[in-house]
């Protein structure tokens, strides 16, 4: 038994599509009515016809609000629909065409602190774009492409996300990296042996990286003694600083080798991580810009494509 179908596009109307998107940006009822000039009953009046119209439901009533799946499809497609509306009046120079051109992004923190924003001072100054960079892992951005949050991501996934076109950026490579007092203190001798008794960095409590490695050398992960550090740069940092060994992006590892501060304890297992660039199928000039920015920055910074 199949569930109903979606209306088409024509059928819904955009207000109420706009409501829907405004209570998930602002997380409230209430604060949806403020955004939009109109009483929080008329937005609870207009999300509630919606959900009629598609016969699902489409907001979990928790605080803040959440898009449930089919919602998360709306809200794309409010945003998608914001998009080539905003890019219509810029080519038709009418009134609020001057205004900043806001282009919403995941990326990775290794990416942030790396190479991405090279890409982004190289984007062309006309149209002129502000840019809303969402930090996550690489392997959670496509999330949100999904969700309709950010309109592009930088990910781990080569398969696209529904309505989004992808683009291999080239491979981040890690290596795996301690400071010298450290490597002589816990990793002097077999990898196999050493490996499970030194403390580890480790980015956060989703990050497997570093267990992914130990896993290459055929043990069951890395130690349990564990040091969480939630920024790429610091991340960096500590490893340098002797609190525990890590993987760590190649082109923050290379300085800190020349000068001794790291030194690499497998130099014959680097891990690449290739990366992709995903981004929504619209015809949006601001879009292409950043895309081809982008593009040309990872090819100067990334391991061939």
């Amino acid at each position: 038994m199949t569930g109903p179908s979606m209306p088409a596009v024509a059928d819904l109307p955009l207000d109420q599509v706009r409501t829907l998107l405004a209570v998930v940006d602002e997380g409230t009822f209430d604060a949806a009515a403020a955004a939009l000039h109109v009483t929080p009953s008329a937005v609870s009046q207009r999300v509630k016809a919606l959900e009629q119209r598609t016969g699902r439901v489409l907001l979990l009533r928790t605080k803040p609000v959440r898009p449930t799946d089919s919602g998360a499809v709306l809200v794309r497609l409010a945003r998608q629909v914001a998009r080539l509306e905003r890019d219509a009046y810029a080519e038709l120079g009418l009134s609020g065409a001057g205004e900043p051109t806001r282009v919403s992004v995941a990326v990775n923190a290794d990416s942030l602190a790396t190479w991405f924003l090279d890409a982004l001072t190289r984007v062309p100054r006309e149209p002129e774009l502000c840019f809303e960079l969402r930090r996550e892992d690489e392997d959670h951005t496509a999330a949100l492409l999904r969700e309709g949050v950010v309109m592009a991501a930088v990910t781990s996934s080569p398969d696209p996300v529904p309505g989004c076109t992808v683009r291999r950026l080239g491979r981040m490579r890690y290596l795996p990296c301690a400071a010298p007092e450290f490597a002589a203190r816990y990793l002097d001798g077999p990898l196999r042996e050493r490996l499970p008794g030194a403390p580890v960095m480790v980015f956060d409590r989703r990050d497997d990286f570093q267990d992914g490695f130990a896993r290459r050398l055929g043990l069951g992960g890395a130690s349990a003694a564990r040091h969480y550090v939630p920024t790429s740069e610091g991340f960096a940092e500590a490893v340098a600083a002797g609190l525990g060994w890590g993987m760590v992006p190649e082109p923050q590892a290379r300085p800190l080798l020349r000068t001794g501060r790291l030194v690499e304890f497998a130099p014959d297992l680097p891990v690449d991580v290739p990366l992709y660039w995903q981004q929504w199928k619209l015809d949006s000039p601001a879009l292409a810009t950043l895309a081809e920015a982008v593009a040309s920055a990872a090819a100067r910074s990334l391991r061939g494509r």
